[in-house]
């Protein structure tokens, strides 16, 4: 279920003790990301674990503009925006109080000498990995890409996430992605912090599980009481099927439209019919085994 989880005796017992850091939920684009937010925003932050969509607003994005608007005023230059990096997440935590939780897409890289984050800045985190297969076909259909424009995304080790891509106008920054297979080597690699390695896959067979074993590494560096009615409650209320449906009574704030014909897409689209042996073409498949044969081994995908 949970395939790693990082040693910790590098880590300064001081910063693990600290309230005022982020736990970052970390993962490429479309790997469960918003998944994992929405079953810790109902246990985390409603009064009884059923979920809604206004709770995701409790987990915001990094980076977006808003926590750069005190540093910047041209958000283009992601040269600039990464001098701002650490700086931005210190005034976060200076100003949050307690543990704060963060999404991001970015890479654990660095830029110009400039480290994505910090031991300072970050309690621990959350990566959330998805077989590239599967990937790929959600990748696509967000992003109105056809399967081979996707799989040339995944391999380029200089991707990355535009502003238009994120749907929502003076929302997203550049960020750094590069390839599937660096960005999560960059995450597996992070030894300032503690991390849990969560598969996609996983959630899928045992959402309930998977959320329980997330809550108990939580447990071990926040202040947290696992409650089972609660756990239940979260799971029931972020099942694939009643996010669907929410999205299609309520709409999204994270869909973006498809470039064919502004139509507003799914973000919610397949759920676990997203099966790449029905979906991928064969010679596709193929060559994503080849590109990332180590990682996928190591995932246990083949």
């Amino acid at each position: 279920m949970i395939i790693w989880i990082a040693s910790d005796q590098q880590v300064n017992k001081l910063f693990l003790t600290t309230k005022f850091m982020i736990i970052w939920i970390a993962s490429y684009p479309k790997s469960g990301n918003t998944w994992v937010r929405s079953l810790l925003s109902a246990y985390l932050y409603s009064e009884d674990g059923i979920f809604n969509f206004d709770l995701l607003r409790k987990i915001d994005q990094f980076p977006s503009k808003q926590y750069f608007e005190f540093f910047l005023k041209d958000f283009r230059d992601i040269k600039k925006i990464s001098d701002y990096w650490i700086a931005a997440q210190d005034r976060i935590n200076l100003l949050n109080k307690g543990t704060t939780f963060m999404k991001t897409h970015s890479a654990l890289c660095k830029l110009e000498n400039n480290s994505f984050t910090n031991k300072r800045n970050t309690k621990a985190a959350i990566y959330i990995v998805r077989d590239p297969r599967n990937l790929i076909t959600s990748f696509s259909h967000h992003y109105s890409m056809t399967t081979e424009e996707t799989f040339k995304d995944i391999i380029n080790k200089k991707k990355m996430l535009t502003e238009k891509k994120w749907g929502m106008e003076g929302f997203g920054v550049a960020t750094i992605l590069g390839s599937w297979s660096d960005h999560y080597k960059s995450w597996k690699t992070l030894n300032f912090a503690p991390k849990i390695i969560v598969k996609y896959e996983d959630l899928i067979k045992d959402t309930k599980g998977t959320l329980v074993s997330i809550l108990n590494f939580l447990s071990n560096i926040m202040d947290l009481e696992i409650e089972k009615k609660r756990i239940t409650n979260a799971v029931k209320s972020c099942d694939f099927e009643i996010l669907a449906k929410r999205e299609k009574n309520e709409g999204f704030i994270e869909s973006i439209s498809s470039k064919k014909d502004n139509k507003r897409l799914n973000f919610f689209y397949l759920g676990k019919k997203n099966n790449w042996k029905n979906l991928l073409d064969p010679k596709i498949e193929e060559r994503v085994r080849e590109a990332f044969m180590d990682e996928m081994k190591e995932l246990e995908y083949i």
